[in-house]
């Protein structure tokens, strides 16, 4: 099961960077990195990542759905 929710383990604030290294294959230290990097320039990060938040649910509902 590859998709996207946000786990219960190795959350920082809400588990929105280590859903999405999970789910491409990546560690949650680099997506966090890039996120941070991704701040320096002008755009809605904060915004996205927020709205992650909301939509991505968290790997409990997730594993109750894929039953």
């Amino acid at each position: 099961m590859n998709g996207l929710y946000r786990p219960r383990d190795n959350r920082m604030i809400a588990g929105v960077c280590a859903g999405l290294a999970r789910r491409f294959g990546m560690s949650a230290g680099t997506v966090r990195l890039l996120f941070v990097l991704s701040c320096l320039l002008p755009g809605p990060q904060f915004v996205v990542y927020l709205v992650l938040w909301v939509m991505m649910p968290d790997e409990d509902r997730h594993m109750a759905g894929a039953r």
